[in-house]
């Protein structure tokens, strides 16, 4: 004959048991993981406005850019009409005017090398100085560059053609190059840049190795500040390739006119009374202005992209 005896503690845990069982067993919430994005209507409907605010005015210039000048008036604007003239437009483009398109755009390209390849190399060499470099008056200097980030193009050029006046720049591609040059925005990014991608103690070390300050900055630093240098460089360069207020109020020669003045030119030619009626030119030569820079975005996109990004994640 057997007896089992229970303690209390095992009665207690037994208890214990057949609640946990009799109890409904909450819902746990999934937790968010990076891996699987948490997905918003809202933020895929506003998303899918923007895709459409962008690309359907470029879709409404290509389709236009195969019509004829008629063709424009007879056809819907987002579709294509009977005659397809595409490359007739272009060769057109080329040729009208004794090829003037073409002297634009050796004068855009001129604009873009000297004026935005100069401000990304101030930008290099500004941002670095400020990165690595302590002096008095540093953060005068800040509060300058955030003063200028904030103050709009279009408000100096009233006053940089009045000096420019003065000096008898004006008319003259170095009327559009030296503005061009100073580009406070890039001069901030480059400076942020700097600081997160070239450690200090790799520069020191470089310098224990006895090399000079120049030959740190170009064999040690340069290298590591190309994303940084590529985005500075985009963003110079379609902020020269699209400007329009300053070559407006310093040229008068159209010989020496950038891409968006000629266009315009044409395009207040073509509305004159007795005037070329040539919108097909027009809308050819603006589809022939935005190939390059979509280009560039595209071919330099994994390093401009990492540029924007740097700094962002704080190690």
């Amino acid at each position: 004959m057997s007896s089992s005896i229970t303690t209390p503690s095992q009665s207690a845990s037994a208890q214990a048991a057949d609640t946990t069982k009799s109890a409904p067993r909450l819902r746990t919430r999934r937790k968010h993981t990076p891996g699987r994005p948490k997905r918003s209507v809202l933020l895929t409907v506003l998303t899918g406005l923007i895709l459409l605010y962008t690309v359907v005015p470029l879709l409404w210039l290509v389709i236009s850019a195969t019509k004829t000048q008629e063709g424009l008036a007879d056809s819907s604007g987002l579709w294509f009409s009977n005659d397809f003239a595409l490359w007739d437009n272009i060769s057109e483009t080329f040729s009208y005017n004794d090829g003037i398109f073409v002297r634009w755009l050796l004068n855009t390209l001129l604009y873009v090398v000297l004026g935005a390849g100069g401000a990304t190399l101030l930008a290099i060499l500004g941002g670095y100085a400020l990165a690595k470099f302590t002096f008095p008056g540093k953060r005068a200097v800040f509060a300058v560059v955030i003063g200028a980030v904030a103050v709009p193009g279009t408000a100096l050029a009233v006053p940089t053609f009045l000096m420019f006046s003065k000096m008898g720049l004006t008319d003259t591609p170095w009327a559009v190059i030296i503005p061009s040059l100073v580009s406070p925005f890039g001069l901030y990014l480059m400076w942020v840049f700097a600081t997160e991608a070239i450690p200090t103690e790799l520069m020191e070390a470089a310098r224990i190795d006895g090399a000079g300050e120049v030959r740190t900055f170009f064999q040690v630093a340069l290298p590591l500040l190309a994303p940084g240098t590529v985005t500075v460089l985009l963003f110079t360069t379609v902020a020269t390739w699209n400007n329009y207020f300053l070559p407006l109020i310093m040229l008068k020669d159209p010989d020496w006119y950038p891409l968006t003045l000629g266009l315009d030119a044409w395009n207040n030619q073509a509305q004159t009374i007795g005037g070329d009626v040539i919108f097909n030119l027009v809308i050819t030569g603006s589809l022939l202005t935005i190939v390059p820079l979509i280009a560039a975005f595209l071919l330099l996109q994994r390093f401009w992209q990492s540029g924007l990004a740097a700094g962002s994640v704080k190690e």
